[in-house]
């Protein structure tokens, strides 16, 4: 499936899906992939957005957002979204807090399809940085690493 937009970032070339009405799921793409102008007005604004983003991590974001997630989805990427910029959380302190296992609030972060907007690189294990995009090591480590350092979380 087409992305509405492709915006460089100093981490990575986001791919941006969105309908006319909703912002639904973004890509972390090579850095060699070639920026595409946004193609609607939505895609347009989380352009924005993400550019303020990378200009200052405590701008917010108000987007209106659209995807399917399970209940302990909703409920892990909910979680995720009122730890404050510069903070983290171990996967195991969000497992306890929702009442869940720190694997599957893991797996959770995984499927988020909207990383950034959804913080998930914000959770981390309590032996170091953990996982990103269920990746272990590589380029999915680096973004994270990136995207905590830009925070000031680590």
């Amino acid at each position: 499936m087409p992305y509405q937009a492709q915006l460089s970032t100093p981490f990575a070339v986001l791919g941006i899906r969105c309908s006319d009405t909703a912002l639904t799921e973004i890509v972390f793409l090579p850095l060699s992939t070639p920026a595409q102008l946004p193609s609607n007005a939505l895609a347009a604004e989380v352009c924005r957005q993400l550019l303020r983003y990378v200009d200052d991590p405590t701008a917010p974001f108000d987007l209106p957002l659209e995807f399917a997630a399970t209940a302990h989805q909703a409920k892990v990427w909910q979680a995720l979204c009122a730890i404050p910029c510069g903070d983290t959380r171990t996967y195991g302190d969000l497992a306890k807090t929702l009442q869940s296992a720190a694997q599957a609030v893991g797996q959770a972060c995984g499927a988020n399809p909207l990383p950034i907007v959804i913080p998930c690189h914000r959770v981390v294990s309590r032996a170091g940085l953990g996982g990103f995009m269920l990746h272990r090591d590589g380029d999915a480590l680096d973004i994270k690493r990136w995207l905590l350092a830009h925070e000031r979380a680590i």
